[in-house]
């Protein structure tokens, strides 16, 4: 069904353009974010198709990408309380 192929194509140009973002600027939950709405349309596309190893590969992107958030939040959160903010 083309719904199922123009969501796979968006993923892949999302995923791709958050990482392009991430290795000309370093990392940012903006990029992270990026990474899990791309990874979950190449996920969807992947389920549509039966590809299973693709599946596993992009739930496997998206749980990096929340743990690189959860990383990034905590950070910030010692941070503040370091400089008193």
């Amino acid at each position: 069904m083309l719904v199922y192929e123009v969501v796979g194509w968006i993923g892949a140009v999302t995923v791709l353009a958050a990482y392009w973002l991430v290795t000309r600027s370093g990392t940012s939950v903006l990029y992270h974010a990026l990474n899990i709405i791309g990874a979950g349309g190449l996920l969807v596309n992947a389920l549509y198709h039966g590809a299973f190893p693709s599946t596993t590969v992009n739930v496997v992107w998206i749980g990096i990408a929340l743990w690189g958030i959860g990383v990034m939040t905590r950070k910030r959160a010692v941070a503040r309380e370091v400089h008193g903010a």
